[in-house]
């Protein structure tokens, strides 16, 4: 019986430790005040703000409530210890390696611990050096997060494209919604390579191309982020391109800009300029909240504006299609020569690569 007891208190000494990380005392008190919220007679006033709210409520119970089982069931395994009863010791230690099971099962949440692990993504792909061999290249990414987010069960909202005059896109920006879908991604976020054949030159040269990947914590609640007025400049213009004729014949467009920064969002998909603004104002504050992630800044005018190129040397990882076939992530070293799978969506794989090497590289 000492065995199974000491066994005992090192399992919940361990449970303990991952509950401090994961900060569950505190998951439970916003739990318990937005219930209490949910609860008011005003509550659904603000329908868009009642259903956020709702939502992460949600995620709250699905993180919680994991925890709280487990802690139920050490206190009846605790009750069955004390009995002190020899004959109990088998059925014990089988108990107890269901638990650990469990709770090595539940550490698995402390990659998403970060601030945002638990908001839908929003991703911005950039063209880089390359011409029409990166526009391509950054339509192929778009495919690549998309056929991921599909096969995930994760919906896919488009918010801005620009189309490349010859082929693929010169930029685009789309929303990736699900189950901690920025905890996921945002080890994607940086430069990506791609090493091929050309398909847009003559003598089907080898081409190296670039593209930017942007991957940022949907910020829809402006108390999350909150920004100073006197910091944005907002332009109103007539909306181009696709959209109809009410699209092109209005001042729908918006232009943010963070001043401090120098963080643009253009945004004219909507007919509305309010829906307009408001996606743009999303978007400004998810940047935002990156760059804080990033530079380690609580003061939004403390940050810098993202200045990094779409060019060799800078690059997280890199495709070679030519001569041979390989895709490395040259931060955690994984390598695979199925790059047809990745470009297809099959991203598990670098995805947990990275997540494992993030808890053992915390900083």
């Amino acid at each position: 019986m000492e065995e199974v007891t000491k066994q005992y208190d090192q399992l919940l000494a361990e449970i303990k430790d991952v509950s401090d990380k994961l900060m569950l005392s505190q998951l439970k008190r916003e739990y318990e005040e937005l219930t209490r919220e949910s609860q008011d007679d005003g509550f659904w006033n603000n329908s868009q703000t009642a259903q956020s709210k709702m939502k992460r409520l949600s995620i709250l119970e699905l993180r919680i409530s994991p925890w709280q089982q487990l802690s139920q069931n050490l206190a009846e395994l605790n009750e069955l210890i004390e009995l002190n009863d020899e004959s109990l010791i088998t059925d014990l230690e089988t108990q107890l390696i269901k638990l650990s099971t469990k709770t090595g099962e539940l550490k698995k949440m402390l990659k998403f611990v970060g601030p945002f692990d638990d908001h839908d993504a929003i991703v911005g792909i950039h063209a880089g050096a390359g011409g029409t061999d990166a526009q391509d290249w950054a339509q192929m990414l778009q495919r690549m997060y998309i056929r991921y987010a599909e096969s995930n069960k994760m919906k896919v909202k488009l918010v801005q494209e620009s189309i490349g005059e010859e082929a693929g896109i010169k930029s685009v920006t789309f929303e990736i919604i699900g189950e901690s879908a920025y905890g996921h991604l945002k080890g994607e976020h940086g430069i990506h390579r791609l090493v091929r054949l050309s398909p847009y030159n003559s003598d089907n040269l080898r081409q190296t191309s670039f593209a930017k990947v942007e991957i940022m914590p949907k910020i829809d609640q402006p108390n999350e982020i909150e920004i100073d007025e006197k910091d944005l400049k907002i332009d109103v213009y007539r909306s181009g391109g696709h959209g109809g004729q009410s699209v092109n014949t209005t001042d729908s467009a918006v232009r943010v800009t963070h001043l401090p920064t120098g963080i643009v969002v253009a945004i004219q998909n909507e007919r509305s300029q309010l829906q307009n603004k408001e996606t743009a104002m999303t978007i400004i504050r998810s940047k935002l909240a990156q760059l804080k992630l990033e530079q380690h800044q609580d003061n939004l005018r403390q940050l810098k504006g993202p200045n990094e190129q779409a060019a060799w040397g800078n690059q997280i990882r890199s495709y070679v299609l030519h001569p041979y076939k390989q895709v490395k992530d040259l931060r955690t070293k994984y390598e695979s020569s199925d790059v047809e799978s990745v470009l297809n969506g099959d991203l598990d794989a670098l995805i947990e690569a990275y997540e494992e090497f993030t808890l053992e590289h915390p900083n």
